[in-house]
């Protein structure tokens, strides 16, 4: 079925279409007659204004396009919330797309998104992603861009990210001050910049300490639990002197952990502490509850939103990069 169209309701009502148009627009030339008669057959009709349409018609968009990783945890969907709010506040749309962690899907969202002629981009990248062309097209298109949580090297651009190092390096040396000795790190895909960042953290803590980076202890995958869940498996069975504590990349990575270490007759803390990285509500929710590093995602969306709305209104503005601090929230599995 056809979308209804501002002629549909005027040929309804037997009105001009301009007249159509001033009344859904609050224009004061119309009477409160005409305009109550107007949104009355508009909402009868299911009227939906056609907002590419008009941004193409002004030269303006009032929509905000969002690529995201993927949709399936509460990290990226309080981040969502974050960005939906300032945008609201600010009279603007949000149209998302998820790449599922594929690099294919990410290329082809940003194409799509350059087509609906979006007044600006908030980004976070793929865990695959190792090329960064396709937001040169974003920049050339005039189209500003913000990338918040995974940037993207060789891209100059704003972007709001959280204190990796700072929080990994925090969350080991906990581990190390509590007496653990051996401790593993399942970390993400070394492209990552969150990945590299939070390995760096767990690296350097244990330099500082005097402790020895052994590579055996190191897995790299990907971000989610069934991640966690098979690298602790291929790190577990391989080593012959288990690991006393890990430090993982993610809480679903450290959940995904958690899931076989309880499969497994394994004790947390007591045979094995563990320590993730977000503070996700699963995080309190199991037994015992994790110890982890908090980010605020809400406040990761926000702030990035409030970086594009300055981009967009004044395209000259400089770029900038906004670094959220965490917080280590010792529960009983550390």
């Amino acid at each position: 079925m056809s979308s209804v169209t501002i002629k549909d309701i005027a040929k309804k009502l037997d009105i001009a279409p301009s007249t159509v148009s001033r009344a859904l627009r609050d224009h004061p030339d119309v009477s409160k007659t005409t305009r109550n008669k107007v949104l009355q057959v508009a909402n009868e009709m299911n009227y939906h204004p056609n907002t590419i349409a008009q941004s193409l018609k002004k030269g303006t968009s009032r929509i905000v396009g969002v690529l995201v990783p993927q949709v399936r945890h509460y990290f990226f969907a309080e981040i969502m919330a974050g960005i939906a709010e300032v945008a609201e506040e600010s009279g603007y749309n949000v149209m998302i797309c998820q790449s599922n962690e594929k690099y294919e899907n990410e290329v082809k969202n940003v194409r799509t998104l350059i087509q609906q002629r979006i007044a600006g981009l908030l980004v976070s990248v793929s865990e695959f992603t190792k090329k960064c062309d396709h937001f040169n097209l974003v920049k050339n298109s005039g189209i500003p861009l913000v990338f918040f949580d995974r940037d993207c090297n060789g891209i100059h651009a704003s972007k709001v990210i959280v204190d990796d190092y700072s929080g990994a390096f925090n969350a080991v040396e906990y581990l190390i001050e509590s007496g653990y000795k051996r401790i593993a790190h399942l970390g993400g895909y070394e492209n990552l910049t969150i990945a590299r960042k939070r390995a760096r953290g767990y690296k350097d803590a244990l330099k500082k300490h005097n402790m020895p980076i052994d590579e055996e202890l190191i897995m790299h995958s990907g971000l989610n639990e069934e991640d966690g869940a098979e690298s602790f498996k291929k790190l577990y069975n391989r080593l012959e002197k288990k690991p006393d504590a890990i430090f993982a990349v993610t809480d679903p990575v450290a959940i995904g952990a958690y899931q076989v270490m309880k499969e497994r007759g394994i004790k947390i803390p007591d045979d094995i502490a563990l320590v993730g990285f977000s503070d996700n509500p699963d995080a309190r929710l199991i037994d015992p509850p994790l110890t982890t590093v908090k980010q605020s995602p809400y406040d990761i969306g926000k702030n990035a939103m409030q970086l594009l709305l300055k981009q967009m209104q004044n395209k000259n503005s400089k770029i900038e990069n906004k670094i959220l601090k965490t917080e280590l929230v010792i529960r009983e599995s550390a």
